[in-house]
């Protein structure tokens, strides 16, 4: 088989296959052929990308590569079996279908045709049995099937074995929607980059991205292809690829993956893979994210319904001892709580992601539900959370005898390189003036929550806060600067330029409120927030002045990414469980630090990595959606294993009294399980937010 390695970590490779190589029926066959080879602990074909994705003990690269290339075509070319996207209403009628057509069988032959069915439920509990030498679900299926053929009673078996496989098929149909929803929304949208060509750059489309071209990525911006550093250093977060949380120093040489995001620096990439492969790649990496993203109550339930499973077999034996019938015991075997509780809860997370998607409200993985279910606390960032994403130009005040387009214009060729609101309002009102501002600067660097530097025809040129102007750059505050941010500070923020160190300019930036801030905050209030905050990097008058209008009474002014995060892990020693709400790339350090982070679908491509859920509609509405999501999904969670106990206690209760056989216990049992899934599918939003 032919093939290339698409990404590898240890214990994990992704082989990518020509264009075509299998069909959507042919995935899972193809994954089963790795499956069965020597240290691979599972394996997963996608056709939409051509490729496989492997887990594998390390030790076993080597003959797992080996085995790759000898796979042919022909080894599952026309093999393909059904998908669990079919509807699940003709499954559901299929399987009543094929039940009743058995129960209409002469009784040698519904007898055969059950153990025939019987054997892979036998199969699995005893590879289950001799694998992890232990009781589990498996075992008890395959206990509870064999009870009911030794003693005859092929009815009770094949109604245990239709609803268990119900149950499987509910599950894997599941799992596959919901899958498919959130991979329409995980896509890695990145519509134009810059490159590098003879010493120029240039911005062009992502389409026009080829193998070769030198990629130019800056702080902040997420690297939309596979390659090596060809120059310059900066700090990567791989959260994406590999999940840990910490950036590392990418330096020449050193290679760097699609879906990673720069911290800090800035770096020129030898693309080695691009295209529409990546965003693919960003899609699949993601979802398989999202399943190892379990929240803790997941956990919790998978493993309390395998510690439950030996104590239906005590309970049976104790059965059998007391009362010498055979029948009774095999109640306790045909009845117990670990099948609902293990399937009924992964499917109310999933179902949960998937109602979010709906609401376009993206959550990352279970883990997370249970995070915003639990917060206590709320932290905003002001600019573009609180405010309008796209913030604009108030005033331009020149400063030392120079002109108004020539602030401007010099302010858009430093900004336009940087992926930030502020950035691109400088821009936009300079196109919109009809200013050119071409590249007459030198390379320009960026101190993230700082500002830019550069020099202009031999000058140093800086633009950015007044702490970095005036205090890192050592800029003298001139009488007439120091007058005209008097006059403005309340207004918005502001954005200082200095040339030849010397104050060239001010420029105000307007932050227009949102207006559902106002109505989001006072519902967020009811949802249970005890503590709403506001941090930001703007002064303290304009800080001040927001938080008053969108009701909020605390407020930190004047702060650094750092203080942020810090700022995060105080609250997190106090004991609070904070969310934290921002988009901007100075925000990602505390999105991090949060218990839960949030943020918008426009907003910084590091902040979309770092962030745990996305507003898709870029509208705050979305946090009181996921907020209610995600309390009401535990509280589904609770009321489900209330209901799976009580249920089947009372169905053990009436099997040792003798009130009801195996059967009826076996049939009202599974109908339960069936009843907690469905009640697990529910959607907690009664109705679509406005």
């Amino acid at each position: 088989m032919e093939y290339t390695i698409a990404h590898e970590l240890p214990g994990r490779i992704r082989l990518r296959l020509p264009k075509k190589s299998f069909t959507a029926g042919e995935a899972p066959v193809l994954a089963a052929l790795f499956e069965t080879q020597p240290g691979v602990k599972g394996a997963k074909a996608s056709h939409r990308t051509g490729s496989v994705l492997i887990l594998f003990q390390p030790e076993y690269r080597e003959r797992l590569l080996a085995a790759a290339s000898v796979i042919t075509k022909e080894d599952y070319e026309g093999i393909e079996l059904e998908q669990p996207s079919v509807p699940i209403a003709r499954t559901i009628f299929t399987t009543a279908a094929a039940f009743t057509l058995r129960l209409m069988l002469p009784p040698h032959i519904r007898g055969a045709v059950c153990l025939w069915r019987a054997l892979p439920f036998v199969r699995r509990g005893l590879a289950a049995l001799a694998i992890s030498k232990k009781l589990n679900i498996s075992v008890l299926d395959a206990a509870a099937i064999s009870s009911a053929i030794v003693r005859g009673d092929y009815l009770t078996a094949s109604i245990v074995m239709t609803l268990m496989s119900l149950a499987e098929t509910l599950e894997s149909w599941t799992q596959c929607r919901s899958k498919e929803d959130l991979a329409e929304s995980l896509a890695l949208r990145v519509d134009k980059v810059w490159v590098r060509k003879n010493g120029v750059e240039s911005e062009i489309p992502f389409s026009e991205l080829r193998a070769g071209d030198m990629l130019v990525v800056r702080a902040g911006s997420v690297i939309p292809a596979d390659g090596r550093v060809a120059a310059g250093e900066a700090v990567v977060n791989q959260a994406s690829m590999t999940g840990e949380p910490l950036g590392i120093v990418r330096r020449a040489g050193a290679s760097v993956y699609a879906g990673t995001a720069v911290e800090e620096g800035e770096i020129t990439v030898e693309v080695t893979a691009a295209g529409g492969e990546t965003r693919i790649n960003k899609i699949i990496e993601v979802i398989e994210e999202s399943e190892s993203r379990k929240a803790r109550v997941q956990g919790q339930a998978e493993r309390l319904a395998d510690s439950i499973v030996p104590f239906n077999f005590l309970l049976a034996a104790l059965i059998y001892i007391a009362t010498g019938s055979a029948e009774r015991a095999a109640s306790a075997i045909m009845v117990d709580y670990s099948c609902a509780i293990k399937i009924a809860t992964p499917l109310a997370i999933l179902a949960a992601m998937r109602e979010g998607v709906k609401n376009n409200v993206l959550i990352k993985g279970g883990k997370f539900i249970e995070a915003m279910a639990e917060a206590d606390t709320v932290v905003f960032d002001k600019t573009g959370t609180l405010t309008e994403a796209e913030p604009r130009v108030a005033e331009v005040i020149p400063l030392g005898g120079r002109s108004r387009e020539e602030v401007l214009r010099l302010a858009a060729c430093l900004e336009e390189h940087f992926p930030h609101p502020i950035a691109r309002a400088v821009v936009r009102k300079a196109e919109e003036e009809k200013l050119r501002h071409e590249e007459e600067h030198a390379e320009v660097k960026y101190a993230i929550a700082h500002g830019i530097a550069s020099s202009l025809r031999g000058e140093k040129a800086v633009i950015g806060s007044r702490h970095f102007v005036f205090e890192d750059e050592k800029t003298p505050l001139t009488e007439e600067a120091a007058e005209a941010e008097k006059r403005e500070a309340e207004r918005g923020s502001l954005l200082y330029l200095a040339v030849g160190g010397e104050a060239a300019g001010i420029i105000c930036i307007e932050d227009p409120l949102r207006k559902e801030a106002p109505a989001v905050i006072a519902e967020l209030k009811k949802e249970g927030f005890g503590r709403i905050i506001m941090l930001t990097g703007d002064g303290r008058k304009a800080a001040e002045k927001t938080a008053a209008a969108v009701g909020i009474s605390e407020t930190g002014a004047e702060l650094l990414p750092r203080d942020k995060s810090e700022y995060l892990d105080r609250l997190k020693e106090k004991g609070l469980r904070a969310a934290m709400i921002g988009d901007g790339v100075n925000d990602s350090p505390a999105l991090s630090a949060a218990s839960v982070g949030v943020t918008m679908k426009n907003g910084a491509d590091i902040a979309q990595e770092v962030a745990n859920i996305v507003l898709l509609d870029n509208r705050l509405e979305g946090i009181v959606t996921a907020r209610r999501i995600s309390k009401g999904t535990m509280k589904k969670i609770r009321r489900s294993y209330v209901g799976i106990v009580g249920v089947n206690t009372l169905l053990i209760l009436l099997g040792l009294s003798g009130s009801v056989t195996p059967r009826v216990s076996a049939v009202l049992h599974n109908l339960a399980t069936l009843a907690a899934c469905g009640y697990g599918l529910s959607p907690v939003l009664r109705q679509k937010p406005r």
